[in-house]
């Protein structure tokens, strides 16, 4: 802690223990308080915090961004392979991962082992060692999802071959992606990259993907907010429950694929895929929430966060005001439920650009519509509902379109401000999945966890940076 901190902090503190000593001795009740200064009690980031606190530059970006997410239309128009909707995968061998950005020697084992299985699958390479070679001879660019408008679960693999889901924003044409979901057990996003593993994905490319683009081109866009609000009122808060979302879906993609013409055999292969994997729906949720927040995007000194995202090492976040720029940290550990024989020594740190959901305002922020929630993830019904209200106080409103039954209908809190995140002290609720730290392996619980402090803390004092640069620019304009 800063020592202009420490010092006062010390006579407090010491204060406090006299009075409870005192309390104490004349029988009252000692409630126990816990409180740090803004900012992790660095002077230079309090001081600019303090600067951005109702500054009319940053209210007022922070009221166009939130605008502008809350007008994203986000729709399903088309499934694509990531070659044709992605331009930079025709052009070179280049394979998408989630998180901030990170190099393959850092990387932790479930996204190595997914890459191996991308490499494997694309036809690059014959043997895990041969793959892994190619990575190390730098014959293949790893990338974030996010660098291309894409997200992806977990390991977030996106490689050219692979199809993905097309989201567009119906308000300003813009389009998001995401691959798709391939159940659970041994799969790709948890690092298994085995023959089964690989079959599926090839089946995937070669069959499921054409009739589900057959299927969209019938349905027509399919807008994904409503369906996503219906969801809310079913139960799910579309990032790790998707029961009633991926059910919503089907009731749209059956009748779509039996007017397609296709062979009844394939279409009943899809559907049981389909009605097989209650999260199917997840990776839709997730590229219809990245629709929305990169309308949010790129408004100058809006302290609103447009990504969260977690690559097993670090989590970094965006803010709209500073554009592209990553402010990461280490992941918080998760809190939760692990699937038997397993514990934490076994877990990876956080992982996945599912976050993206929180960052949209479900997810963990919606967990009041989704009591049944905890049981995956840990907690009760209470807590549940406890961590919906407390991200009101970290949010720049509520979102009409996402309501919450057991709040009286009220809209999901969403549009995370760094400002408050760092000035109050509570940080963004983010429910997830466990995977196992050694590739393959696959899921080995879920529960609960935070975006860590310091990555706000960087972001609060860079924006604050690019405000003064603004002002001391506009100044000397004025003076000349």
């Amino acid at each position: 802690m800063n020592q202009l901190f420490s010092q006062p902090l010390k006579v407090v503190n010491a204060g406090l223990a006299s009075f409870a000593n005192n309390l104490q001795q004349a029988g009252g009740e000692v409630i126990n308080l816990s409180w740090q200064p803004p900012a992790m009690g660095n002077i230079k980031a309090g001081m600019d915090l303090v600067w951005l606190m109702r500054h009319p530059l940053v209210e007022q970006a922070n009221k166009q961004a939130f605008e502008q997410y809350l007008s994203a239309q986000p729709a399903l128009v088309d499934v694509m392979f990531a070659r044709e909707a992605i331009s930079a995968m025709s052009q070179r061998k280049l394979i998408l991962h989630s998180g901030p950005p990170i190099s393959w020697n850092n990387m932790c084992g479930p996204v190595k082992g997914a890459i191996i299985g991308a490499i494997l699958f694309e036809g690059w390479a014959t043997s895990h060692e041969a793959a892994e070679k190619m990575v190390l001879d730098n014959q293949v660019d790893l990338e974030p999802c996010h660098h291309y408008q894409a997200v992806g679960p977990m390991a977030g693999i996106i490689s050219p071959s692979m199809p993905l889901w097309v989201i567009e924003n119906k308000t300003n044409g813009a389009r998001s992606f995401s691959n798709f979901n391939e159940g659970l057990g041994k799969v790709l996003r948890f690092g298994a990259n085995n023959d089964e593993v690989l079959q599926r994905l090839h089946w995937m490319a070669n069959e499921l993907a054409p009739a589900l683009k057959k299927a969209v081109a019938i349905l027509g866009d399919l807008e994904l907010k409503p369906l996503m609000a219906q969801a809310l009122h079913m139960g799910d808060e579309v990032h790790n429950r998707n029961a009633a979302a991926t059910g919503l879906l089907i009731k749209r993609l059956i009748p779509a694929l039996l007017e397609s013409g296709l062979p009844l055999d394939l279409i009943q292969r899809a559907t049981a895929f389909i009605v097989g994997n209650d999260h199917f729906f997840l990776n839709l949720s997730m590229a219809a929430c990245k629709a929305m927040m990169d309308a949010a995007a790129n408004v100058p000194f809006s302290s609103m966060v447009t990504v969260m995202a977690r690559n097993g090492v670090n989590f970094g976040i965006r803010l709209s005001g500073t554009g592209d720029r990553w402010f990461q940290a280490p992941a918080n550990p998760v809190e939760g439920l692990f699937f038997p024989g397993y514990g934490v020594e076994d877990a990876a740190a956080d992982l996945g650009d599912s976050a993206i959901t929180e960052t949209a305002g479900v997810g963990g922020f919606a967990m009041a519509s989704s009591p049944a929630i905890v049981k995956f993830v840990g907690g009760t019904p209470d807590d549940a509902t406890n961590n919906s209200r407390r991200m009101q106080a970290i949010t720049l409103g509520g979102n009409p379109a996402f309501t919450l039954p057991a709040l009286n209908f009220a809209p999901t809190a969403a549009g995370i401000d760094a400002r408050k995140v760092v000035d109050r002290g509570i940080l963004p609720v983010i429910n997830t999945g466990i995977a196992h730290k050694q590739a393959g392996v696959g899921q080995i619980g879920a529960g609960i966890t935070t975006a860590p402090m310091p990555g706000f803390v960087e972001a609060i004092s860079a924006l604050a940076e690019q405000v003064r640069r603004y002002e001391e620019k506009h100044h000397e304009g004025k003076a000349s």
